[in-house]
């Protein structure tokens, strides 16, 4: 597990990096296609070419080769994530915002509920070559629709200002980045936790353990159609406490799962859990950013949420090698408490925003 989490905290720098793209993207008009457009097509060539790739590297004999390989993927896959991500702040109203981010982070948990359990089959009853060339396939389904969209002209294609950085010293916008790295350190070092610990302690087959990811990824879906309604309904302050005691009850209750047919219910409840969370943090970095650096601000506030997925999973690997997934899950659990005191610098004391 420590090997793994060093792995996946290397393999995630590339969206520590994200916030040069944004500004790339914001500045930089490529080829006269676009300021998003080209970038969307270019990140899902590299991630598609990388998958193709992988099954000719193997981890166990050339480790740093494959740490190498997944850079460069997850390099692609940041630079289509960061330009759709522009795409979203160009185009989208800002009552509707939550609506976005709970179909954006509902579109990517429904393609894992669609295709972990095939992931899993394949890759016990044909082969791991076979997953990658099928996901590099898969990849390329996105394409013909890019090349559909008819990119507008954003505000900060029109009106890109160093001068807005100056955001970045307000009180707001530093504890809303650090809200962002405390949520996500805990929910993903939580995450990649999960099939691990039911492997380990129940040894599961790789196919169940798909089947468990389809349950998360379900639970995800409905999290993200619930914090993206609930956000505009009973406002973000609410909500944001709403996902943070969620994320504490659902990552504590995985601490006591006693046997194969309990994990079901609470891998589901976790999912909701983490579901919620992603959508509330996305909406609410939409509506600080600035749109005379959407991307570019925008991407910042991701890259910091991306290193705390980072060092979350390093520290939560490295942590269940020594004290156990249990006791890890309940001290995850217990930082979501730490997010508190972050909320009245962030919505302010006294008024709800």
């Amino acid at each position: 597990m420590t090997d793994i989490g060093i792995f996946a905290s290397i393999a995630l720098i590339p969206f520590v990096l994200k916030v040069f793209l944004g500004i790339l993207s914001d500045r930089v008009n490529l080829l006269g296609m676009g300021h998003r457009k080209p970038y969307i097509l270019l990140g899902l060539l590299i991630q598609s070419l990388c998958l193709v790739i992988v099954p000719f590297i193997d981890p166990a004999t050339h480790y740093w080769g494959f740490v190498a390989l997944a850079f460069v993927l997850q390099m692609g896959m940041a630079l289509y994530d960061t330009c759709t991500d522009g795409l979203a702040l160009d185009t989208t109203p800002p009552d509707e915002q939550g609506i976005i981010q709970g179909f954006m982070v509902g579109g990517r948990a429904l393609a894992v509920v669609v295709t972990a359990s095939g992931v899993g089959l394949l890759a016990e009853y044909v082969s791991w070559s076979a997953v990658f060339w099928v996901l590099a396939a898969i990849t390329m389904i996105p394409i013909p629709m890019v090349l559909a969209v008819k990119e507008g002209a954003s505000a900060s294609s029109e009106g890109f200002d160093w001068s807005a950085f100056v955001a970045f010293k307000r009180k707001t916008i530093i504890y809303l980045a650090l809200l962002g790295f405390l949520f996500f350190f805990i929910i993903q070092g939580a995450n990649q936790l999960v099939n691990a610990f039911l492997e380990d302690e129940f040894s599961i087959s790789l196919s169940r353990a798909g089947y468990y990811t389809t349950i998360w990824g379900i639970g995800v879906v409905l999290g993200s159609a619930f914090g993206g309604r609930l956000y505009g309904k009973i406002g973000m302050k609410n909500t944001t406490r709403l996902a943070m005691f969620g994320g504490l009850v659902g990552i504590l209750l995985l601490a006591f799962i006693t046997g194969p047919g309990m994990a079901w219910p609470l891998v589901l409840l976790f999912g909701l859990a983490y579901g919620t969370q992603q959508t509330v943090y996305f909406a609410l970095a939409m509506k600080y950013t600035d749109p005379r650096i959407a991307a570019s601000m925008y991407s910042i506030l991701m890259a910091v949420t991306n290193v705390g997925q980072g060092a979350g999973m390093a520290v939560s690997g490295l942590l269940s090698d020594q004290v156990g997934f249990r006791w890890t899950f309940g001290v995850l659990a217990a930082l979501n408490l730490l997010a508190i005191p972050m909320l009245a610098p962030i919505f302010g004391r006294y008024k709800q925003t």
